[in-house]
């Protein structure tokens, strides 16, 4: 599997990124199952958070085996320092590991967040402070909505994150709005040489209703494997990009790992071409304003 280097961290992460979201609500065997494919198709860059159900407790098992071949990223949505602390250090329990390569201030999804995290006895500071400890080697910042993108260019200009996962699709891309903003958020990042994942890649909008829910994500996903196809191609076609994360099912693991086998670097043409069939699509965040 192709790798891209994760900005100034250096590490060379493989362009899936394990999602390991798909694993909080599913059996031991299931996940093992779903890590098995992953290791065996070149994925060495697996990230997971401590609000993803029993996530970290499926993984743990695996360390002792493969935590010297892969890079380990973990989250805490935790606001103040001390629920910060405490979330770091029971991940590290629950992954059954001294130490992870990432620690993400998770889902930071506005302004008002961004303000919690970063002021004096906010999350950002227990970050630090597990980096100090020898706990987390790298720092990063995540976060879900149409605001990601400008929540965390103000971020980068308030800490110098090594990292940022934010979403993007193809039709998140085609909203000008939404593009400025990326645009924006990249030109910072390379300037900072901050490593830059995604998320949402084949989210193709809103559940049309609880009925409809036919995967544990909380989006509906594209599961055509045509579409897949090409939602996978668009985002790896942003070089700035090291690499997507994988949707928060098991099922769709393996379509996003095939893609890979037939990923071709789309030029502008080819993505404008996709970008212009959003409109049968919608944003897994609701309308745009």
């Amino acid at each position: 599997m192709e790798k891209r280097r994760l900005g100034r961290i250096g590490h060379m992460s493989s362009v899936i990124i394990f999602g390991a979201a798909s694993l909080g609500e599913v059996t031991q065997e299931a996940a093992d199952q779903s890590i098995q494919l992953a290791l065996d198709a070149g994925i060495n860059h697996f990230d997971t958070a401590a609000s993803y159900g029993d996530a970290e407790l499926r993984m743990g098992p695996w360390m002792p085996k493969i935590r010297n071949r892969i890079f380990l990223a973990t989250k805490t949505g935790d606001r103040d320092r001390d629920g910060a602390l405490r979330s770091i250090e029971r991940s590290l329990r629950r992954l059954q590991v001294d130490h992870v390569d990432l620690i993400q201030l998770h889902a930071v999804t506005n302004f008002e967040e961004l303000d919690q995290c970063t002021r004096t006895g906010g999350a950002l500071e227990a970050l630090l402070e597990a980096k100090e400890q020898g706990l987390v080697k790298h720092v990063g910042i995540t976060g879900h909505s149409h605001l990601a993108p400008a929540v965390h260019l103000e971020a980068l200009h308030r800490f110098p994150f090594e990292t940022v996962l934010t979403p993007l699709n193809f039709i998140l891309y085609n909203n000008r709005e939404y593009r400025q903003s990326f645009d924006a958020l990249v030109a910072e990042m390379k300037r900072q040489d901050a490593g830059l994942m995604t998320i949402k890649t084949v989210a193709r909008g809103p559940w049309p209703s609880e009925d409809a829910q036919r995967y544990a994500t909380w989006y509906e996903p594209f599961d055509e494997q045509s579409y897949i196809d090409q939602c996978v191609s668009f985002v790896l076609s942003q070089e700035s990009v090291t690499g997507l994360a994988s949707a928060g099912d098991v099922r769709l693991l393996p379509k996003i790992v095939d893609a890979i086998a037939r990923y071709e670097k789309m030029d502008d043409v080819q993505q404008e071409k996709l970008m212009a069939t959003a409109g049968a699509f919608a944003s897994p965040f609701g309308p745009f304003e």
